[in-house]
């Protein structure tokens, strides 16, 4: 069984950084040139001199209201703010809407949300049933993790959210192998598969995001033969970080403080984006988006 998602996850640190700060200038000309948000933003930047964590420091921070402000200023002209360099059709399968409301797209690229690594990291693997518990409305959530277990190989049962007896049902006759959704919402199918006699027995492997998932409700999904595993994400950047069999803690790069994205996406060239999520400290977060602290 490989034990990678794919080569990037077998590189050198040094390698990695060297690859990611290369394609770090090349985005920020990319967003320079394509997204009229950014031309303003980083008026003045010297593209090519962007190539390293310092110089990365220096542009200044776009953060979330800023963006929705932008949004809702232009909303006539550009639904998007300036922020994005997709058209509407083949290139943008799908527009979501966070509360705010904030628009995001959805470009048409595989894994376009990052997710496949981390549900990789998590004992996905192809030909694996995954039933996803995330909200298939409006948000990007459902979408992030059904897009991410596309990329491993993996079918998907829409489940969605509430409709608990028929959620059940599906799992004890489609017999799905891991869960994806809220942690809340995995205890409520357990304790009520446990209260009515419920067959979930197939379900050994979760991921889980959206809400607090402290230690005590890890160890209760272990008990009951679950191995869980946290992840984080946002409408706007998709897949930031995620959990790993090692149980370290979420894997990111960067130092404790406010997490600041910057991600190497084209389609949605976000620029030092601040989350206002804290971040962590641990080893680097492999992808195409790279976090530091502000």
């Amino acid at each position: 069984m490989n034990e990678f998602f794919d080569a990037l996850e077998t590189r050198s640190p040094a390698q990695r950084e060297a690859e990611q700060m290369a394609a770090l200038a090349v985005q920020v000309a990319h967003a320079q040139r394509h997204s009229a948000a950014f031309a303003e933003i980083l008026r003045g930047v010297d593209a090519p001199a962007v190539n390293s964590r310092s110089a990365l420091a220096r542009p200044p921070v776009t953060r979330k209201h800023e963006l929705f402000e932008r949004q809702k200023a232009q909303r006539a002209a550009d639904v998007f703010g300036g922020f994005s360099t997709l058209v509407r059709g083949p290139q943008m399968p799908r527009v979501f809407s966070s509360p705010g409301p904030i628009y995001e797209p959805e470009g048409a690229t595989r894994d376009y949300w990052r997710a496949g690594r981390c549900l990789f990291a998590a004992g996905f693997r192809a030909g694996d049933l995954v039933h996803n518990a995330f909200s298939y409305h409006m948000t990007p959530g459902a979408f992030i993790l059904e897009s991410g277990a596309h990329a491993v190989g993996c079918s998907v049962f829409p489940a969605g959210t509430g409709q608990t007896e028929q959620q059940l049902q599906a799992i004890a006759e489609l017999k799905p192998d891991g869960y994806t959704g809220t942690p809340s919402f995995l205890r409520i199918l357990v304790e009520k598969a446990l209260e009515g006699g419920s067959d979930i027995g197939s379900l050994r492997k979760a991921v889980v995001g959206g809400e607090a998932f402290p230690p005590s409700l890890r160890d209760w999904f272990t008990m009951r033969g679950l191995a869980v595993y946290q992840s984080y994400a946002t409408a706007d950047l998709g897949m930031v970080a995620y959990e790993t069999t090692a149980r370290e803690g979420l894997v990111i790069d960067g130092m404790v403080g406010e997490l600041v994205v910057t991600t190497l996406n084209p389609a949605y060239p976000l620029i030092r984006f601040g989350t206002g999520s804290p971040g962590v400290s641990r080893a680097a977060f492999e992808g195409r988006a790279t976090s530091v602290r502000s």
